[in-house]
């Protein structure tokens, strides 16, 4: 049997999601009927709501209606706005104990020399300054695989996934206070990071980030190498002891080899861009049923993207183990209410206008199908950014909503992999951690199959539910985790989406 042209989430909603686009005329529900076109993924009234009154999705405020809306109306940005509302925090009211399996899942992985556990084995060329960038990327070019000719000069070394050079636009032209200790924070985050063998960082010689700094400031002494352009003698040498240096790391990094671990070691980054009205019904739950099986076999997800979490943190506070945790998440929360403030934006900034186009219109819809891809499991720590993450469990970090810089963070405090949900299609990869892509609808998935893992557009069509559809994406967590390549990783994405976060003015 076709499955309902109406999704219906929550009892208490004044709204229901349309699967496909709706014609006018269509019964959606009793006594109900369309009285306009609703395109696919956005969502159609069941009742009529008043000038004011609260518009609710997943049983929970979405918005205030700014025109009368009658029902079978569409509901979207023209008669749909932002409000205030009383939130209550509950500081873990609903935490609950979390069994652990009695036999833990497992995957190939890559046991380094402290213990670690890497998912996959790179060489990575950091750069202190965008005045380095391109240096590095030469250096990087010479062992560039090649994915559509298939030339591959790390053929002898079969156990290097790549040789990856990560630059950024900044460095210099910033303040020595929170911006330069940000971004050398994830700079060290990526030079311990467990799926590189061996790092190099090239800098300029001038720049406020000097590299001495760095490495002092967050103890790297002896993890890797340094180079400076000026203090070498220009491009060209600079260029010829990189190589030299990733020439020499080969051969320790192609002796790894890949043995049986516990899920637990598994640290995954929760990410969602390109959302659409689907995103909060399909993948992001289906994503939150596998964060919840990874939790139970003792490993570690990490949510974060804060404004995308805003005005929905009250349902994450109830899940603290402890006062201190919930209250510094509704700290983050006051500091991007100040600092948008401050920067002349408003929170509701945040929903693109492919996420509008998609169907979701504030970002207090978007923030509670995002929180979904955490599941339902206790938040044991709340972390600013690139801070590394020590606890076992569901973490939340702190970063923005826009997803290379989140992403960036997440792998900055250790994750080693990552899992993006999209509606509208992004590409994403995010070295040196694989990328699983899960897509929110057939369609786009079919459209873009080359770019999408898993389709959790089945979910929509009736075929599974998000539970079935979780355990199809942990299964293919720890598939990756031991090797199996993703998408993303045959076009060679990673590199370029490295984005440290940049406060404060450019000098």
């Amino acid at each position: 049997m076709a499955p309902a042209p109406v999704i219906r989430l929550h009892p208490d909603d004044g709204v229901l999601i349309a699967r496909s686009s709706l014609p006018p005329g269509l019964v959606v529900a009793d006594g109900v009927t369309t009285v306009e076109r609703i395109p696919a993924g956005h969502k159609v009234a069941i009742r009529g709501i008043a000038v004011g009154e609260p518009i609710r999705r997943y049983g929970q405020i979405i918005g205030f209606a700014t025109a009368p809306i009658a029902p079978g109306s569409h509901v979207h940005t023209q008669n749909c706005g932002m409000g205030d509302f009383a939130k209550d925090y509950a500081f873990g009211l609903d935490v609950k104990p979390v069994p652990n399996f009695d036999l833990p899942a497992t995957f190939d992985g890559i046991r380094r020399s402290d213990g670690r556990v890497a998912t996959r084995n790179y060489i990575g060329i950091l750069t202190s300054v965008n005045c380095s960038a391109h240096v590095a990327s030469l250096v990087a070019d010479v062992f560039r695989k090649n994915p559509f000719t298939g030339d591959n000069p790390l053929a002898d070394f079969p156990n290097v996934d790549g040789v990856v050079a990560l630059t950024h636009k900044t460095g210099c032209g910033m303040t020595q206070d929170e911006p330069l200790a940000l971004l050398r924070r994830t700079l060290g985050g990526y030079a311990r990071h467990v799926n590189f063998s061996a790092v190099v960082v090239l800098g300029l010689g001038c720049e406020v980030n000097q590299i001495g700094g760095l490495m002092q400031e967050q103890k790297l002494a002896g993890r890797l190498r340094e180079l400076e352009i000026q203090q070498i003698g220009g491009t060209r040498k600079t260029v010829e002891a990189g190589v030299a240096f990733v020439r020499e790391a080969l051969s320790d990094a192609n002796k790894v080899k890949r043995e049986k671990v516990p899920a637990s070691e598994l640290t995954v980054a929760l990410q969602c861009g390109g959302s659409d009205g689907y995103s909060g019904v399909s993948a992001n739950p289906a994503l939150g049923a596998a964060s919840d099986l990874l939790v139970r076999h003792g490993g570690t997800v990490i949510l974060s993207e804060t404004p995308e979490t805003y005005g929905a943190e009250h349902l994450l506070t109830r899940r603290a183990v402890s006062r201190e945790v919930g209250e510094k998440l509704v700290g983050l929360m006051r500091w991007w209410e100040d600092y948008t403030a401050r920067e002349g934006a408003e929170m509701n900034a945040n929903p693109s206008p492919g996420n509008k186009a998609g169907g979701l219109t504030t970002i207090l819809e978007k923030s509670l199908g995002a929180m979904a891809k955490a599941g339902s499991t206790n938040l044991v720590d709340v972390l600013n950014y690139a801070e590394a993450v020590t606890k076992k469990g569901f973490v939340f970090m702190d970063t923005p909503g826009y997803d290379p810089v989140a992403a960036t963070g997440q792998v900055a405090g250790g994750a080693n992999l990552v899992c993006f949900t999209t509606g509208r299609g992004s590409v994403f990869g995010c070295k040196p951690a694989p990328s699983i892509k899960l897509a929110t609808n057939t369609p786009m998935y079919k459209r873009m199959e080359d770019d999408m893992d898993v389709n959790c557009g089945t979910i929509l069509d009736g075929e599974e539910t998000v539970q079935q559809c979780g355990e199809r994406i942990f299964d293919l967590m720890l598939k990756t985790a031991s090797g199996q390549p993703t998408k993303s990783e045959s076009f060679d994405f990673g590199g370029a989406e490295f984005a440290p976060w940049v406060l404060g003015a450019t000098m």
